[in-house]
């Protein structure tokens, strides 16, 4: 009865903070915040979902599964996310800063990336390099 009631709280626990992340990422102005918001929610939800499953499971080989994927979530999601903003500082993506929220100087905006390739042939020098 006390691990059925202690799972479901941290099924419960673990469900809201994903939802905090998600609102997170609807709410927050600007990529790094919102990135921010779901990387620590998101390692904090699946944890305590983890830990719920592995206080309903009844299998030792089942518990020893969980846990690794608990301390794999644990390692690599903070990781993940601290790769992504790396790229996207790299990609002078800079972070809204002050009261007003205005975009730091030197940086370009999200909107004006423009992801396609241009068409046409390469330049001679760019062949030979």
């Amino acid at each position: 009865m006390i691990p059925d009631i202690l799972s479901w709280s941290l099924f419960l626990l673990g469900g809201l903070f994903i939802i905090a992340g998600s609102v997170g990422l609807i709410r927050f102005p600007d990529f790094y915040t919102r990135l921010h918001a779901a990387g620590v929610t998101d390692t904090l939800g699946v944890e305590l979902v983890l830990l719920a499953m592995i206080f309903q499971s009844d299998n030792h080989t089942t518990i020893i599964k969980l846990f690794l994927i608990a301390l794999f979530m644990l390692l690599t999601s903070p990781v993940a996310t601290h790769a992504i903003a790396h790229a996207a500082w790299v990609g002078r993506l800079n972070p809204m800063l002050g009261p007003e929220l205005k975009r730091a100087e030197g940086g370009v905006e999200p909107e004006a990336v423009d992801d396609e390739p241009e068409s046409g042939p390469p330049d001679e020098t760019e062949a030979h390099r």
